[in-house]
């Protein structure tokens, strides 16, 4: 039986509550890629396997409702606000990203100022970063909020393949097959090779991993708020960044930080820079 392409959606029969019509439409909202401005119907039709007719209709739609906006000229649509209003309201919901923002900051604020701090949420086969803190140099990872990583290829998305149950895992092998067509076997191997690191040091190691240029550790993190499942990673340029220097220097307070951010619902400022080593004049190079 040949793989679902990535417009795939659940059987009908399957799942009668499932509604076709608005999966197809958030799937045209995912098409979009870092660093794309716009895209034509048949870009979009391409990428999710839909008759270019029903994806006219799906963007027409969109537009009305303000998360596409056409230009005229030319034919294409780029996301409109009505798509940035959705994300904040998921930001506004995750408490752990307020608790997180000064845990970030104090390990940003370590001994490598190449240093970039992320938490990351899983999205099907991919990691989306819903906290960042930046390097402190110029010379950096250009990494935001709404940055993606490959889940089953980076530090942080192993981490959090480590955190999840063997449902979510499975599910997420089929996200990745049917979104990337990568191997069922590989995907196995992957989340393998996710749990040996984790077992042996404690936090999952990307040296090279998602890009050859680019060393990072994580560690999964769980919230007892409600039972989400993020990953919490360290890195940076690998020229900069050497594996040993994070293993050294930053693994104990990575571990730390994420057995921190899933049992404190709530910490002080002060007590959070004491704890991971910032300072008052480390916070004002956020």
């Amino acid at each position: 039986m040949p793989d679902k392409g990535p417009g795939a959606v659940p059987d009908e029969e399957k799942d009668r509550n499932f509604v076709t019509a608005l999966a197809r439409g958030l799937e045209i909202l995912r098409c979009y890629r870092p660093g794309e401005t716009n895209l034509s119907n048949l870009d979009l039709s391409e990428r999710t396997g839909l008759p270019k007719p029903t994806v006219s209709r799906l963007t027409h739609t969109l537009c009305q409702l303000g998360y596409l906006v056409q230009d005229h000229q030319g034919g294409s649509y780029r996301l409109g606000v009505g798509v940035l209003q959705l994300g904040f309201g998921v930001l506004a919901g995750m408490d752990i990203c307020d608790r997180a923002s000064d845990v970030l900051r104090a390990l940003r604020s370590g001994p490598n100022s190449y240093i970039t701090v992320a938490l990351g949420e899983a999205h099907r086969a991919e990691v989306v970063y819903v906290a960042v803190h930046r390097s402190r140099e110029n010379v950096a990872l250009t990494m935001h909020v709404g940055s993606r990583l490959p889940l089953f290829f980076s530090a942080i998305g192993r981490a959090i393949l480590v955190g999840m149950s063997d449902q979510e895992r499975e599910a997420a092998i089929d996200y990745a097959r049917q979104d990337f067509g990568t191997p069922k076997a590989q995907l196995r191997d992957a989340i393998q090779a996710a749990k040996a690191d984790f077992e042996s040091r404690g936090y999952c190691a990307g040296y090279g991993l998602w890009r050859k240029d680019v060393n990072a550790i994580a560690a999964p993190v769980r919230s007892l708020d409600d039972g989400r499942i993020y990953g919490l990673n360290i890195g940076g340029p690998s020229f900069h960044v050497p594996p040993e220097q994070l293993e050294r220097d930053y693994s104990k307070q990575l571990a730390e930080a994420a057995r921190f951010l899933g049992l404190a619902p709530c910490v002080s400022t002060r007590d959070t820079r004491s704890r991971y080593g910032g300072t008052k004049a480390e916070e004002g190079n956020a």
